[in-house]
């Protein structure tokens, strides 16, 4: 049961917390240790313990040299669950994947969000899947103290990466570290030396993906805006200025990684490399699915890769490096497949192994779009038919998804909510059966390993859609049976006895005759199933016991308040001009109207006609809202048309361009523009007046941003106290000490509010619901959480009561929530 505290358009609504009462820290979720174990696939409990914080009343940390409690510095130990009789003690290690991304800024170059992706250190002949706590370790705590870890070799062959010469199986799961806990820099959250060393001590290795280019939903690709601004420069293409700045980074990564000994090569995690936004472990990578878009760059773009390629073996981290959709990336780089299926893929080389960089769980939510999901039967299907047709290392995109904290979602129009239908939801819960289906089917490959990595695979026709792949050497043997047909279960024969194949699935033999995994048939066991629905309860805190605080608020002045505007003759485009420092721009200019002009109406009204490239538009004339237009996830740009009030003598028109996040994805996306390029007309029945190359006045972002009207500080003059708040503003903020949002509603106002509460009870995460709120952003403790946006609803249809796993999936197969606000908790 949902019990809310509601004051006009604000809607609280908490999940409880245990300990003692405390204001509530946006930095107060989990720790990182308990975000590897829970996708390692420990679950002591059924959702992530917080991480205890030195931080009161919003302040910002200091380094005052204490240490966290030791239970978070102990690494991560595991065993088996069933131990089979061949084993060592040595073997009893588990075996995980995780791939997180953290937001890297160097320097100048605070420009890129880095994605490494994590698997445990566990010897070839470990036979499980499912971990456990245990004081087995792959490493004692003074060697990890030490420093005293050996060097490790990697490489691959044309069946798996090896790692110190053996073929290894590889599964791992990402996760974008920035949008799972607001913790990282090269500072804080963003401190990527230390969080290696965690992985390092967790027992895991990392796929360090550079980029520089990412994509991944996130604002500009996750390039910095001012890469944009150098002379000459043309981004992902044989551009010298782009180069430079490419190489600069990527050196400077590599260089920080080197300077600790991080690289597998050196004795640390690190075992790949990548360039671009989707990779997989022991490796690094260098650029990102430019094979999709390389045919706009025409011949350039061949040299560009060329290069790119070149540069990255050339700064000789000792591990491989790999390029995500790219077709042509030159050895000894290993080209690798993104997409919901890569059985059919295979690399540009017969010395390159079969890799999966990124198996999207899901997908990501649009405001404005129904909520998609991708059903766990078919993500398992996927992946057995991609190690069945001789696939190695596979990687869910993504295992944990997160939140899209600040500006930092793209799109444009992505929502702040990042959950893709993960194994871990967005607040780090267990999903559930995803996670456990998943988990055993990981069991499952991981009991084939032998098999799988000895020998090449041989297939063979059961029948119509019907096909069997038998892995087999002297001392192991394992086989898939797959059925492809997405309606029809059918009954085979194989080696002598009947199995029964369900439509649209594989079965894992892992002796070549006993069945230890089918993916179609899903199993959670009761007690599985008792900690999901414990972990699913509401869970919400009872207005009686939340504090009743005082609200203020503060007038947002319409058009141009600041000191000292900009004045340009014609229509400006809004990136350039604001260099995304703020969502918004002020277009201002002003008319004087006698009441004969041919564009008038009835000698008062006329038809306002506004193009933009997006993304939202708010109209005033006169200080008063008249007019609102928006585009959309499929298209940005809009035109507005309305007929409009104008007074004798002069008229203020004020026209306030937001932008939702920049274009993140596609050919020259940097180059895609955003606000008021025009033309701005007004239109009579007797003739047209042009204000397109009038003088215009601009001001960048709201007053209230410029006098950081979110930060926690109660000084402000502009705040005003009184029992009775207006609503229904155009633009006004609210606050009552510690949260602080701001909101427009849609078509109708800007609000921004703020309150203070007492930490609730409970271990679970505390979010806001902000149903009742209309389109704008918060902020905890001066902290912005994101945008929010709950009057953008889904369309009313394309949705499904049920979504059947059987047939290719895609990302409007399977849609849910139409008819309502876009995110919601």
């Amino acid at each position: 049961m949902e019990n809310d505290l509601s004051l006009g358009t604000v809607k609280l609504a908490l999940r409880k917390r245990s300990g003692p009462e405390r204001l509530f820290d946006v930095k107060d979720r989990y720790s990182k240790k308990d975000m590897l174990k829970t996708v390692a696939g420990i679950r002591p409990d059924s959702r992530l313990t917080p991480r205890p914080r030195y931080v009161r009343r919003g302040r910002r940390p200091r380094d005052s040299g204490m240490s966290p409690p030791r239970e978070l510095l102990l690494r991560l130990r595991w065993v088996m669950k069933e131990r089979l009789p061949s084993e060592s003690p040595a073997s009893r290690r588990a075996t995980t994947l995780s791939r997180l991304e953290l937001q890297e800024t160097p320097s100048q170059l605070q420009k890129d969000v880095l994605e490494l992706q994590l698997l445990s250190r566990r010897p070839s002949g470990s036979r499980t899947w499912l971990l456990k706590e245990s004081s087995a370790a792959r490493f004692s705590d003074s060697e990890i103290a030490a420093g005293v870890v050996a060097s490790s070799s990697v490489g691959y062959d044309h069946r798996a990466l090896l790692i110190d010469g053996a073929r290894r199986i590889l599964v791992s799961g990402s996760i974008h570290y920035p949008r799972s806990t607001p913790e990282y820099d090269f500072e804080g959250r963003k401190d990527l030396v230390k969080f290696v060393k965690t992985v390092a001590e967790a027992g895991l290795y990392v796929h360090l993906r550079i980029g520089p280019y990412i994509g991944a939903e996130w604002n500009y690709g996750g390039f910095p805006v001012w890469l944009h601004f150098i002379p000459g420069i043309k981004f992902r293409t044989d551009n010298e200025p782009f180069k430079a700045e490419m190489q600069r980074f990527t050196a400077k990564i590599v260089d920080m990684m080197k300077q600790e000994n991080l690289y597998a090569s050196q004795g640390g995690p690190i075992i790949l490399s990548r360039f671009g936004y989707f990779q997989s472990c022991c490796f690094s990578d260098i650029e990102n699915e430019y094979g999709n878009v390389d045919w706009a760059y025409g011949p350039a773009a061949k040299s560009y890769v060329s290069w790119a390629a070149s540069m990255a073996v050339s700064l000789d981290t000792g591990v491989p490096w790999v390029m995500g959709q790219q077709v042509d990336a030159p050895d000894p780089v290993i080209n690798t497949c993104n997409d919901y299926y890569c059985d059919q893929f295979a690399p540009n080389s017969k010395n390159k192994p079969k890799m999966w960089t990124e198996n999207w769980t899901g997908w990501f939510l649009p405001f404005g779009g129904a909520v998609p999901y991708r059903p766990v039967e078919d993500i398992a299907y996927a992946v057995a038919r991609f190690f069945q047709r001789g696939g190695t290392f596979q990687n869910y995109y993504v295992y944990h998804g997160g939140t899209n904290f600040g500006h930092s979602s793209g799109g444009p129009f992505i929502a702040t909510s990042y959950d893709y239908d993960a194994p871990i939801d967005e607040y780090g819960f267990i999903r559930q059966p995803k996670w456990g289906h998943l988990r055993d089917l990981h069991k499952a490959i991981k009991l084939c390993e032998a098999a799988l990595v000895a020998t090449d695979p041989t297939s063979s026709s059961l029948g119509p859609n019907l096909e069997a792949t038998v892995y087999k050497t002297a001392g192991a043997c394992a086989a898939f049976l797959a059925n492809r047909d997405n309606q029809y279960d059918a009954t085979v024969t194989f080696n002598g006895k009947l199995y029964h194949l369900p439509a649209w699935s594989v079965s894992i033999l892992s002796d070549c005759r006993n069945v230890v995994f089918n993916t179609a048939q899903v199993c959670l066991s009761k007690d599985e199933a008792s900690k999901f629905l414990q972990s699913n309860s509401d869970d919400s805190l009872d207005s009686s016991e939340m504090p009743q605080s005082q609200w203020s608020y503060a007038i947002e002045p319409v058009g141009i308040s600041k000191a000292m505007p900009s004045q340009k003759t014609g229509l400006l485009e809004q990136i350039n001009t604001t260099a995304d420092a703020s969502d918004y721009l002020w277009y201002s200019t002003s008319i004087e109207i006698t009441g004969d002009e041919p564009f008038l109406l009835n000698g008062t009204q006329s038809n306002l006609l506004v193009k933009s490239l997006g993304h939202v538009l708010r109209v005033f004339v006169n200080g008063k809202l008249s007019a609102s237009g928006m585009g959309n996830s499929y298209n940005a740009s809009f035109s507005l048309q309305k007929l409009i009030m104008l007074a004798p003598g002069k008229n203020a028109i004020d026209l306030l361009s937001a932008t939702v996040g920049l274009q993140d994805y596609g050919p020259f996306f940097d180059l895609w523009g955003a606000g008021v390029t025009g033309p701005v007309k007004l239109n009579g029945p007797n003739g047209t007046l042009d204000l397109s190359s009038k003088p215009w006045t601009y001001q960048i972002g709201l007053k209230g941003e410029d006098s950081r009207l979110y930060e926690t500080s109660d000084d402000s003059s502009e705040w005003v106290s009184d029992s009775t708040l207006p609503t229904n503003q155009p633009l006004i903020w609210y606050k009552t000490n510690k949260i602080m949002i701001h909101s427009r509603r849609t078509h109708r106002i800007l609000l921004m509010a703020q309150t203070k509460f007492a930490a609730p009870e409970g271990d679970g995460p505390v979010v806001i619901n902000f149903t009742g709120m209309g389109k704008g952003e918060g902020w905890v403790n001066g902290q912005s959480i994101g945008r929010f946006w709950p009057t953008y609803q889904a369309p009313q249809n394309g949705c499904v009561t049920f979504c059947s796993y059987k047939g290719p999936f895609s990302s409007d197969k399977c849609l849910k929530n139409c008819g309502k606000p876009s995110q919601i908790l």
